[in-house]
């Protein structure tokens, strides 16, 4: 492999003193046409031409050295073009709640179907929420709805106050929250509901739910995208019982292997993606970036971005 950054420059450098330091002791060759005759004259004369053509290519080497530039293009590192800056202009909808109604008793379900019913204010499922974000970013065209979520796994969408989720015996973390028909989520006290669901009689906590500890939970982006689409990916996620600032917990976002701190709970959009598989990994971090505890606080998704 060619050495590359300072050692290369060096070695350059070197070499090229080198080759001045020489040159006193050999003059440059010019090939004439007596040389090929002479190579078979006599030894001496072998060994003064052989002397010459091993020099013609040590100055051949040197000369290419000296040519390199101090930073040349194979010596700078790949600069990477993916940008994430936060995503304003969204209706707020503050006043917008969302109530989980059925079913009543969480703590005693039936494994396998399970009715849900939420109801919702101020808020209207399967209207096209207004603004530029809609243009911009990939949008339902089913409209509003609900994200519904389940062990931090992906959410399901559901554009109705009632449906049908499947859930297996255990005890489960619920999340569900009222999203833009681009799939941002609404972000105030009232917009979200968090639930800790038992189902079947092997209830047994297996992931070690705490209800009260610092949670991150994953929204956005999701599946696969194409078009114009590909352009701006929104990163959307919801937080629980810790708050987020520059000297205090963090989410650490990685993006294709691209890091980014967040220190504000805010949407945000992801440009310059590479055509291709899309690796996202969240982590909520505490102010000296470990990582805080907890069965969701690291996430890893991965989207799909096509022609």
């Amino acid at each position: 492999m060619p050495p590359n950054g300072l050692a290369f420059n060096l070695q350059s450098k070197a070499l090229c003193s080198f080759y001045l330091n020489m040159s006193w002791l050999y003059p440059p060759f010019k090939p004439t046409m007596n040389t090929a005759p002479i190579l078979f004259h006599s030894t001496s004369k072998k060994t003064s031409v052989l002397r010459q053509i091993v020099l013609l290519l040590t100055i051949s080497t040197l000369f290419t050295a000296c040519k390199q530039p101090e930073n040349g293009d194979r010596n700078k590192p790949d600069t990477s073009t993916i940008t994430l800056e936060k995503l304003v202009g969204s209706p707020a909808y503050s006043d917008a709640t969302l109530e989980l109604t059925e079913p009543g008793n969480l703590t005693n379900l039936e494994e396998g179907t399970v009715d849900f019913t939420f109801t919702v204010e101020n808020y209207e499922l399967g209207a096209q929420t207004e603004g530029p974000n809609a243009e911009k970013l990939a949008n339902s065209g089913k409209g509003q709805h609900i994200h519904f979520i389940v062990n931090n796994q992906p959410y399901s969408a559901h554009y109705t106050p009632s449906f049908m989720r499947e859930l297996p015996a255990g005890t489960h973390h619920l999340v569900a929250f009222l999203s833009r028909s681009y799939h941002e989520s609404v972000k105030n006290e009232n917009s979200v509901v968090v639930k800790e669901v038992k189902v079947g009689p092997d209830d047994a906590n297996t992931q070690d739910l705490n209800m009260e500890a610092p949670t991150l939970i994953y929204s956005r982006p999701k599946g696969e995208y194409s078009g114009k689409d590909t352009e701006h990916l929104m990163l959307d996620f919801f937080i629980f019982n810790t708050t987020l600032s520059e000297n205090g917990n963090k989410v650490r976002a990685t993006i294709n292997n691209e890091e980014f701190l967040i220190t504000e709970w805010a949407p945000y959009i992801i440009k310059g993606l590479p055509m291709g598989e899309v690796s996202v990994q969240l982590e909520l971090i505490d102010k000296d970036g470990n990582q805080i505890p907890g069965p969701f606080n690291t996430v890893e998704r991965t989207v799909t971005l096509k022609e």
